[in-house]
């Protein structure tokens, strides 16, 4: 069967200084009809590549294999050509902008994900009063501090997430040293849990091992797949 093909188009985002347009591709499930209320995942990317990168490709790819739509898009300041992140307000307007536009794709539970700053800029947008309108969320390579800065930690605002959230996370990743302190953080949440790729750095990278980078992230669309599949119903 032959793959469909993705759908890019843009998404407004309502910000402080007036409304700005980022890029998105959309994904249908292998094999589906349109709006059969298959969940969909919308999938940021991380500080320092963009949507297109290979891991979310290959990850979107595998996602998409197992049943699921996917959403990539694209943050403001990269969309603008500008190489550092903007106000942190500003990714949690277009996390917000994205999950709307998600929902005008299908009928089915949305979830969110995104790759180290991406997924972290989901958690904040999921932490605030008004919240994020998703049943879960997964994060690739959470950065839970600046690396060899444990004492710089990221995770205040965790256990105010309501949904469940997924945390597929390297044994080696520098971000996340030590690993009790992930541990430990995670512990406080309301729901949440950890799954460690042994070896694996923040990209998810096995010293020794090399493979292609859409192929590492391929490998990570099974757990969450099956998260997704247990939590649709959540939304």
């Amino acid at each position: 069967m032959t793959e469909p093909a993705e759908e890019r188009f843009r998404i407004p985002v309502p910000l402080p200084a007036g409304t700005v347009e980022v890029s998105a591709v959309h994904g249908a499930a292998v094999g589906a009809e349109p709006d059969d209320g298959a969940p969909l995942v919308a999938i940021a990317h991380g500080a320092g590549a963009g949507m297109d990168h290979p891991f979310l490709t290959g990850f979107s790819a595998a996602l998409r294999a197992t049943g699921l739509q996917t959403l990539r898009f694209t943050f403001p300041y990269l969309e603008a050509g500008r190489r550092m992140p903007g106000p942190a307000a500003h990714a949690i307007l277009t996390w917000r902008a994205v999950v709307s536009a998600a929902r005008e794709r299908g009928s089915g539970s949305v979830f969110a994900c995104g790759k180290s700053y991406g997924g972290r800029m989901a958690s904040m947008a999921a932490a605030e009063q008004d919240g994020l309108d998703v049943a879960g969320l997964v994060y690739l390579g959470y950065p839970l501090h600046p690396p060899g800065r444990p004492d710089k930690p990221r995770i205040a605002h965790l256990p105010a997430v309501p949904q469940p959230q997924l945390f597929l996370v390297g044994t080696n990743d520098p971000f996340v040293q030590p690993l009790s302190q992930l541990e430990e953080a995670v512990a406080s949440c309301r729901d949440a849990r950890i799954v460690w790729v042994d070896g694996g750095g923040h990209s998810f990278e096995v010293k020794g091992r090399k493979r292609p980078a859409d192929e590492v992230g391929a490998g990570l669309a099974a757990p969450v797949a099956a998260f997704v599949d247990e939590r649709q119903g959540d939304a």
